[in-house]
């Protein structure tokens, strides 16, 4: 296929290099003389291990060229891939004058293009980006629209500097954004030799893509940094600690506790959480990501009291009690802390728990909801169709049982908040409020 790569950069040059080694023809395209002569003498504009090499063999082989004109570029290609750089402001919000006017003047080549041209952004940008600013500038200066007279996609990058050619010959995840069918097929064509099948979704989710997974590499980071200077602190080898909690890739390396929806609980992760931040203390050693991960646990907590007090119901119900389906451990559940809340503010709040029954309850679990949750367990309904009949609005709390009276909630237009997405083809709209999605 014919591609044009605009911007000689990190990202830039080393697509231009390996499209061009997998036996594409390739245009790079840079407002910056210089840097178009140095691809030109097959050389690379940056410095990034094995690239000299690629670009090198590019030439040698005719399959890569370089210009600093964007109508030579679109004219002479299929499909012109946007890489500029979107850097940070002083402010901290996003630099888009490059991407912009970019699209501004591919829009402005491809008017006079008779032929169907794809532009597939790399660049950075934050969700939103696409739809607000370059599908805009494409269609100004082009006079086109986008998805029907030319093409539209984007496609983050996942290249590291240091190993960017190791990352694009073995990618861990490919993503396309797209809105027509012929861009998405150019994009399958030029990915069809990896193994890894691309994933495909529309343009602002890939665009969140992108950022969610660079905020989780510098969470990543500072966990580790962070869980490194407690050990220490404690005569413990941080590093060993972090190698054998990688070792385990059937949780801790996994998709395991990486689905959005409601906090956690239970007899583990807050008690352990609040010990080890209280022992670093006492060694007087601060742990600000610890920190800050039960605060956002407790956000979650109090958006989803937001979403009841939104509904504007005063008879709220609440499916689900226990800190996690299958089980009937009611310690630490956020479920309780948000029924507390409700009934703290005053709602009349029924409660129905397919496990959590006073007529099933034995042993410990019995007495502890009896001694410590007296006021909780005069709120158990023994039949989902009393909390039914009871509520204005229920929340969702516990998957079992709930996506059979999702219809029957609907028909008596009872609003739902729902925090565990029941149905994945559900998204937030009207009476149905999901706490993610």
């Amino acid at each position: 296929m014919n591609i044009s790569i605009f911007g000689i950069g990190y990202v830039g040059a080393v697509s231009a290099a390996c499209l061009a080694c997998d036996g594409h023809e390739v245009v790079a395209v840079d407002v910056n003389p210089e840097k178009v002569a140095t691809i030109r003498n097959g050389r690379s504009p940056i410095v990034e291990p094995g690239l000299e090499g690629l670009i090198a063999e590019a030439r040698r082989r005719d399959r890569l060229s370089a210009t600093t004109s964007t109508e030579e570029a679109v004219h002479g290609t299929d499909m012109s891939f946007v890489c500029v750089g979107t850097p940070a402001m002083n402010n901290g919000a996003l630099d888009t004058r490059y991407v912009t006017r970019v699209a501004e003047q591919l829009g402005a080549a491809i008017k006079g293009k008779n032929a169907f041209h794809s532009v597939v952004v790399r660049s950075t940008v934050l969700p939103g980006t696409m739809d607000e600013l370059i599908i805009p500038a494409l269609e100004r200066s082009s006079g086109k629209r986008a998805g029907e007279d030319f093409g539209i996609a984007y496609y983050p990058e996942f290249l590291r500097e240091g190993s960017a050619i190791r990352d694009y010959d073995t990618p861990g995840a490919i993503v396309f954004g797209g809105r027509d069918e012929t861009t998405l097929d150019r994009l399958r064509e030029v990915h069809e030799r990896f193994d890894v099948a691309p994933r495909i979704m529309d343009i602002r989710t890939a665009e969140a893509v992108k950022y969610v997974n660079n905020c989780w590499h510098a969470t990543k980071i500072s966990f580790a940094n962070e869980i490194g200077l407690v050990c220490r602190s404690l005569g413990v080898d941080g590093q060993d600690v972090m190698e054998t909690l990688c070792a385990d890739t059937r949780l801790n390396i996994s998709p395991a506790y990486m689905a959005p929806g409601f906090a956690f609980g239970g007899s583990c992760l807050p008690k352990d959480m609040k010990a080890l931040r209280h022992r670093a203390r006492s060694v007087d050693q601060a742990t600000p990501l610890l920190d800050a991960v039960l605060t956002a646990n407790d956000n979650q907590l109090r958006r989803a009291f937001e979403l009841v007090e939104d509904s504007g119901a005063r008879r709220v119900g609440l499916v689900g009690l226990s800190f996690k389906p299958e089980t009937d451990d009611l310690r630490s559940s956020p479920l309780v802390d948000l029924a507390e809340m409700l009934i703290g503010r005053g709602y009349q709040v029924k409660i129905y728990d397919p496990i959590i029954r006073l007529s099933r309850l034995t042993g410990v679990n019995r007495d502890y909801l009896l001694s410590k949750l007296s006021h909780i367990a005069d709120l158990l309904c023994e039949d989902i169709g009393d909390l039914v009949d009871h509520s204005q609005t229920v929340v969702i709390g516990n998957r079992r049982e709930s996506a059979a009276i999702l219809p029957r909630l609907e028909e008596a237009g009872i609003n739902i908040v729902d925090l565990v997405r029941v149905d994945r083809g559900r998204r937030s709209s009207g009476p149905y409020q999901g706490l993610c999605w």
